[in-house]
């Protein structure tokens, strides 16, 4: 196959198989990013919130600011974590482990190469000698 060849020995299973597990390793990277968003999103409110706070002491309200302030800002998401300790936990666990897996099944089956599902669907979707339809940058003119 132009651009990355299939290493011998690997089978066409073995290639859809290699696939399916990248493919779930990009949807758990999907979550991460989903993650990340919400440790973005949840920082960015409890500081609002402190903003929030202090307008309504400033508008003579101290005791419903008091309250808010003791019981919601800096509180933990879940019970003894922030959310970077959540996505710490995540990275340093699940995840680590989910990439780790992938990586060493395509070490083991098919010399480490990646994304060969992918590379087989270009071949076979592209248009070759065509502009745009290069199966790899060497090939672009």
């Amino acid at each position: 196959m132009p651009g990355r060849p299939v290493p011998d020995g690997v089978s066409d299973a073995t290639v859809e198989a290699l696939g399916a597990l990248s493919e779930a390793l990009e949807t758990t990277e999907r979550a991460r990013g989903h993650l990340y968003t919400f440790h973005q999103l949840t920082g960015e409110a409890d500081l609002a919130l402190g903003d929030a706070v202090e307008k309504l002491r400033a508008a003579g309200h101290a005791e419903v600011a008091d309250r808010i302030e003791a019981d919601l800002v800096g509180r933990n998401v879940v019970p003894g974590r922030w959310t970077f300790q959540i996505v710490e936990e995540y990275d340093d666990g699940y995840w680590s482990a989910f990439r780790e897996h992938e990586r060493a099944a395509r070490d083991e089956l098919a010399g480490g190469a990646r994304h060969l599902f992918e590379a087989r669907m270009k071949q076979d979707r592209r248009t070759v000698g065509r502009p745009g339809h290069e199966a790899g940058p060497d090939d672009v003119r």
